[in-house]
C-alpha cells in the first residue's frame, strides 16, 4: 500500500498512514511523500505518477493520495497507463469504485472531506476487492484496452 499528498494535504496523509499501519490487513505501507522537512518539495502531479507507476509496474497494489481536493492527485495517477483512480467522498462511491470500476487509488481532498470521514472511508476501501467474473469486467477490459494495457 502507498500513502501521499502534497502540502495541501499533508496532515490528512500522517493520520491515514499511521491507520494503515496499524490495519491488520495491511502488509506493508510505504510513504511517498511529502515530508515534514520539505512540504514544498513537490507537486501532487509528482507524488501522483509516482504512485501510479509503481502500481503498474507491480511494486505496489493500490494507493491513497491527498492533495486540497482529491481531484488533482486522481487526475495525475490516472494518465498513467492501467490506473483507475478515483476521488470519493461517500461510502457508495468508494465501495463502487472498486466493485464495479476495479480502481487501484483512492483520493481525498483535506479541504473538503472530514478527516474521520477520509479514515472511515480509507478502511472502507480496503475491504473490497474486484471480482473479475463479475459483470463489471467487461467494462473495466473496455477502458484497458483503449489504454492498450
Amino acid at each position: 500500500m502507498l500513502v501521499g499528498s502534497d502540502v495541501a494535504g499533508f496532515d490528512y496523509k500522517e493520520v491515514l498512514l499511521a491507520d494503515l499501519r496499524e490495519d491488520p490487513r495491511v502488509s506493508a505501507v510505504e510513504d511517498l511523500g511529502v515530508t515534514a522537512e520539505d512540504l514544498e518539495s513537490e507537486s501532487y502531479g509528482e507524488v501522483a505518477i509516482r504512485a501510479a507507476e509503481a502500481i503498474r509496474d507491480g511494486r505496489a497494489d493500490r494507493a491513497i493520495l491527498v492533495c486540497g481536493t482529491g481531484i488533482g492527485v486522481a487526475i495525475a495517477a490516472n494518465k498513467v497507463s492501467g490506473i483507475r483512480a478515483t476521488v470519493a467522498h461517500d461510502s457508495f462511491s468508494v465501495e463502487r469504485s472498486v466493485l464495479s470500476n476495479d480502481c487501484q487509488v483512492l483520493t481525498f481532498g483535506q479541504r473538503v472531506v472530514g478527516l474521520q470521514l477520509a479514515r472511515r472511508l480509507a478502511k472502507e476501501w480496503l475491504g473490497y476487492e474486484f471480482d473479475p467474473a463479475s459483470p463489471s469486467q467487461e467494462k473495466v477490459e473496455v477502458i484497458s484496452a483503449y489504454e492498450g494495457c
